[in-house]
């Protein structure tokens, strides 16, 4: 069978670095797993000062054009070097490479009130550049521009990969923010940011164990839920909005959270509560999609590797099958960098890649610019 070689860049919210995925896609766009291959994958380390300089531009610290400028050129550095890592990995001539589809780093979400936009920094004339491949990036503007959210795009992928059953299945990605698609007998994808998901716990162990991430949840597991945080949290009213909606780092930080905090809370209470919250506003979500006789959730993303999470989502999901989207042959780890091969080879061939019902944009389009390499 005819096939395709796309290279997926994805640099997610909880910036802990860049994971490129070789994906072989069937050039007759068969539906299933077997259709989109991930033949080869590697995480690119970003390094700490690169990380903190855009976690400050994320969270509205002070900048100007210059910084924006700097950083722009530094990330579309970093991916290619990462892209050029994986094809020195695989021993893959970059010509045997239709195309790069890169997502670009979000610093800036902002698709509702008078001046809806998004900005994703990354350079990528310099990645078409630095590795010689058709680059294929800003894939959220043009849905923005159809007045869509932009966000999130991953369901027409997870639409292609998960063959419709007789009973809903949902695909929870649990990155920095948590994200559904809902994929219903005989009904339309649904999709939508659920709120937060590790990015909370994430600043909150950085903040008091020096640590990126709550390794096993060791820091959870240390501490008791609150009742009047858990309810205090709960109150916030994006988890009310009717979807379309998505959301992000600009919303769900340290500064958010400090308001709903008490001096006499233990650290690992709070770190504790904020795995229940992630937990709780997921699953509140996924229960209203029920069908069926034999639910399922596949679960990826970095937060697939957290057992107290994971434990949380089957207790709080008591009649839906809670597994990772390995159970479904697809690494959780590389889910998304998976989706943006895929939304390249989309673009490619000029055929639809947004869901108007997920984004709320007026039609279907094929996302996404093209950069050449010459």
């Amino acid at each position: 069978m005819a096939q395709e070689w796309y290279i997926g860049v994805m640099s997610g919210t909880s910036l802990d670095g860049v994971d490129t995925a070789l994906v072989a896609i069937d050039t007759d766009q068969i539906v299933g797993p077997s259709s989109v291959r991930l033949l080869a994958s590697d995480c690119y380390p970003m390094p700490a000062a690169l990380k903190s300089a855009l976690l400050d531009v994320c969270i509205g610290q002070a900048t100007n054009l210059k910084q924006i400028g700097e950083l722009d050129r530094q990330l579309g550095l970093l991916f290619a070097d990462a892209v050029n890592k994986l094809l020195a990995k695989t021993g893959t001539a970059a010509s045997r490479i239709t195309a790069i589809g890169c997502h670009g780093q979000t610093v800036f979400h902002q698709p509702d009130g008078d001046q809806p936009f998004t900005m994703q920094l990354g350079d990528s004339n310099l990645i078409a550049a630095r590795t010689g491949m058709l680059t294929v990036a800003d894939f959220r503007r043009k849905d923005m521009a159809l007045g869509g959210q932009g966000a999130p795009l991953v369901p027409a992928f997870h639409r292609t990969v998960f063959a419709q059953q007789t009973s809903t299945t949902v695909v929870l990605n649990i990155g920095g923010i948590a994200n559904i698609s809902v994929l219903r007998p005989e009904q339309p994808v649904l999709g939508y940011d659920t709120g937060p998901g590790n990015m909370l716990m994430d600043a909150w162990v950085y903040q008091h164990r020096g640590e990126k991430f709550d390794r096993d949840a060791a820091f959870a597991l240390e501490g008791t839920v609150d009742a009047t945080l858990l309810a205090s949290l709960l109150s916030d009213a994006y988890l009310t909005l009717p979807y379309p909606k998505s959301t992000g780092r600009e919303r769900y930080n340290l500064l958010w959270l400090e308001p709903h905090l008490r001096a006499d809370l233990a650290p690992a209470d709070v770190q504790a509560t904020l795995l229940e919250f992630t937990a709780v506003t997921i699953a509140d979500q996924i229960t209203t999609f029920a069908m069926g006789e034999h639910p399922h959730v596949y679960v990826c993303g970095g937060g697939a590797c957290n057992p107290a999470l994971m434990a949380r989502l089957r207790a709080l999901l008591p009649s839906w099958q809670v597994q990772t989207t390995r159970e479904a042959g697809i690494d959780p780890d590389y889910m998304e960098a998976m989706a943006f091969a895929w939304l390249a080879r989309q673009r490619v061939h000029n055929l639809p890649s947004n869901v108007p019902e997920v984004t709320g944009a007026s039609r279907a389009v094929s996302l996404g610019v093209l950069y050449p390499a010459d």
